[in-house]
């Protein structure tokens, strides 16, 4: 049986999946951030995948700070993971995850995250450049919300709507 922290950790895991192809409704935005991956000398699919894991890295973390529930997940305002997705700490992001991981190219990211965050350098330059273009990219879909505070259900059921599988 799967436990409400593994349940919970599949959630934010989806959060990240679908960010992109939600805000790349817009194809511009991907070509826009594809040009300032490739500028900074990140690898565009490597830096769109650490995209996705830095956000269910911010969004697991705030979830475990206000011992949200999975359950309970979905309420949880984008605000607050974009909050997160910039100001905690990198490693703040890594504690509290599950030992394993169902899916394991979530395991290798989550791995690739830990190795930058403690090889610094370079590498702290590009988590840095990622926490804000998962801020941007959060931020998108808030403004495009007819309602005042975009949660992640509300993203999950765009994500619906789109046809974006979960």
């Amino acid at each position: 049986m799967t436990s409400d922290h593994d349940m919970l950790w599949r959630r934010c895991a989806l959060l990240g999946r679908v960010l992109l192809p939600l805000v790349d409704q817009e194809p511009w935005r991907q070509a826009r951030r594809h040009e300032t991956l490739t500028a900074r000398g990140i690898n565009t699919a490597t830096g769109e995948r650490m995209i996705e894991i830095f956000t269910a890295l911010a969004a697991h973390a705030v979830a475990l700070d206000a011992s949200l529930s999975a359950a309970e997940f979905d309420a949880l305002p984008l605000k607050v993971v974009a909050d997160a997705a910039t100001g905690k700490r990198d490693y703040e992001l890594l504690a509290g995850l599950p030992d394993t991981f169902t899916d394991e190219r979530d395991g290798q990211a989550v791995n690739v995250f830990r190795l930058y965050t403690y090889k610094g350098g370079h590498y702290s330059h590009w988590l840095l450049l990622l926490s804000r273009e998962l801020r941007y990219a959060l931020n998108v879909l808030a403004e495009r919300s007819p309602t005042p505070s975009l949660t992640c259900g509300d993203v999950f059921h765009r994500a619906d709507e789109a046809g974006l599988s979960q």
